[in-house]
């Protein structure tokens, strides 16, 4: 299994890796069909189904699938140019991708949100047709979001548990008992296997540099968001809150009377303000989603700012360990909030924070995957239930307590040698097991939960 570490964080766009960046991903991909195919298409469809449906709105789906047909990336995302393009969309109806002529699309009309049952291969499901003028199908395709801006086909979804191509890996662990092992047998840490994979893929130099620009874009919000002021969009009316919880905390350093929990704010000042940045639809980086994008950079942030003799040249450690545990529990169960609830998302990012953290503090191998089983193991049964299917509510604060959690794991790590009863791998197995028997209504579809306990209007 190789799942590198420039996939499991990806740049990217808010307000979801999910719901707003698979689907232009998706129709990014369909573009590219349609290019190399030899019809000659006069318009397109787009259908959503599952929870891209129930909360897609909420989520921008809507927007991402029109500027995706429109030729947008979200890895090249320009604000002002996407505007531009959604109101000349809206204006004419049609949309002008790169390389291909301009295609009817009216939005009101050829963007269906199929409230009907889910797709049978995963809860993000969408569908891209090319027609023709008699309104006959040319080409369609069926795609999956799966969680983390990953992408996939209906035949790849059946494909995903073959062997990967591309050259072997020298620590190919699926799974965190693997892991250990190779580790025990080679005398190495987890971000040095991660790193002697990776390097099987790219040179040095690249890897070095490609890590480098996802903590430079972590970072980069997280400054965004302790200065960003107003209401967050979608009609909650939520206020953005990081920059005056910073301003207190900036004004209280120093004095003598200050409350050693006050740790906790500065933890989750970092995370809110990675998480209003998002669901503001500002620049994020998927860790290993976009509704849970603030707890690995506020840890590091954290570690950075607050813990005595870090280094910011071990930054690329941290992030090396973190997607070694992502991979694993991405390939063991889910990161998709809609597939697990939000235990796949916050759950997911606060273990790969906490290994990550443990790591540069110094941790064995076996107490970095302690820590992540720790976190994991408390969010066990978490669900997702955005209030109208935004990623406000409680998305925003849950980072924070996710922050405070991962920390608290790596700690507790460390203050024992690695030895524990549940395994990581049980508890993804757990995770797992809970997201099947979860309904549907706790999972990103705003049918359960707070969504229907609180007021959203």
């Amino acid at each position: 299994m190789f799942l590198s570490v420039l996939d499991v964080f990806k740049v990217g766009i808010g307000p979801s890796s999910s719901h707003t960046m698979g689907p232009m991903v998706a129709a990014a991909r369909f573009l590219d069909r349609l290019r190399a195919s030899p019809f000659h298409p006069v318009g397109l469809r787009a259908s959503l189904h599952g929870s891209l449906a129930f909360t897609g709105q909420g989520h921008a789906t809507d927007r991402a699938v029109i500027l995706g047909l429109a030729g947008f990336r979200p890895d090249a995302y320009d604000a002002g140019a996407a505007e531009a393009a959604l109101a000349g969309v809206r204006a004419t109806g049609r949309v002008a991708p790169p390389g291909l002529p301009a295609l009817v699309f009216v939005p009101d009309r050829d963007l269906v949100f199929d409230y009907g049952p889910p797709l049978p291969g995963h809860a993000n499901g969408m569908i891209l047709r090319a027609v023709d003028a008699e309104g006959d199908v040319l080409l369609s395709e069926t795609y999956y979001s799966i969680g983390g801006g990953f992408v996939v086909t209906a035949t790849e979804l059946q494909e995903k548990d073959k062997p990967g191509s591309g050259a072997p890996v020298p620590y190919p662990f699926r799974s965190a008992a693997e892991m250990l092992e190779m580790s025990r047998a080679s005398g190495l840490s987890v971000s040095a296997m991660k790193r002697a994979n990776e390097l099987t893929r790219m040179t040095k130099a690249d890897l070095d540099a490609g890590l480098a620009r996802i903590w430079a874009v972590m970072t980069a919000c997280i400054d965004r968001g302790l200065v960003g002021e107003g209401i967050l969009p979608g009609g909650l009316g939520v206020k953005r809150r990081a920059r005056g919880i910073h301003a207190h905390l900036i004004a209280e350093r120093g004095l003598n009377l200050t409350a050693p929990h006050t740790i906790n704010d500065w933890m989750s000042v970092y995370a809110m303000a990675v998480n209003e940045e998002n669901a503001a639809g500002g620049q994020v980086v998927t860790a290993p989603t976009n509704g849970a994008a603030g707890v690995i950079p506020a840890v590091i942030r954290y570690w950075l700012d607050h813990v005595p003799g870090a280094s910011p040249a071990r930054v690329g450690d941290f992030l090396l360990t973190a997607a070694a545990i992502g991979g694993i529990i991405k390939t063991n169960a889910s990161i998709s909030g809609a597939e697990c609830g939000c235990q796949a998302e916050v759950g997911s990012a606060a273990a790969m924070a906490a290994a990550g953290l443990a790591e540069v503090l110094g941790g064995t191998p076996m107490q970095v995957e302690n820590a992540a089983e720790i976190a994991l193991e408390h969010h066990l049964g978490m669900t997702c239930d955005p209030v109208r299917g935004l990623v406000q509510v409680p998305c925003i604060e849950r980072n924070g307590l996710g922050t405070i959690k991962a920390v608290s794991a790596a700690s507790l790590s460390l203050r024992g040698d690695g030895t524990h009863l549940v395994p990581l791998d049980a508890a993804i197995e757990t995770m797992r097991q809970t997201g099947a028997d979860m309904s549907h209504k706790y999972k990103e579809t705003a049918l359960g939960g707070l969504a229907v306990n609180v007021p959203n209007c």
